[in-house]
């Protein structure tokens, strides 16, 4: 993975919620998945699961590089549903980050050359 060994950068807790052992380390495999996957420069992550009513909320918080912080929040009747949930949520921000970058990076680079047909540049 291009993220390298950054599992020290991600957090997983719980308020009223026993997350045992398989839940955080999923989490911290899926969140780097999706990291490698959109900009690959993790600098740091952390999920929250909390117990609200019959359900679980989780919140999901990725930083990537120089962009601002993404979150993702989702509630549903099982813990891993409501971190996959939230996880999409966040990933599809990231998604259209990634898209907007490069649309921009795409609309410099035909202006550029607009303006070295022309001579002015």
């Amino acid at each position: 993975m291009k993220t390298g060994d950054t599992n020290h950068n991600i957090t997983v807790q719980s308020s009223n919620v026993g997350l045992g052992e398989a839940l955080p380390q999923r989490a911290r495999e899926a969140i780097l998945k999706v990291a490698d996957k959109y900009f690959g420069h993790l600098s740091s992550a952390a999920v929250h699961f909390s117990k609200d009513g019959h359900s679980y909320r989780c919140t999901v918080d990725i930083h990537m590089g120089a962009l601002k912080h993404v979150i993702g929040e989702a509630s549903e009747e099982d813990c891993h549903k409501a971190f996959d949930h939230a996880l999409e949520r966040a990933a599809k921000q990231l998604r259209r980050m990634k898209r907007e970058v490069r649309d921009d990076k795409r609309h410099r680079g035909a202006e550029t050359q607009h303006w070295a047909a022309m001579g002015n540049f």
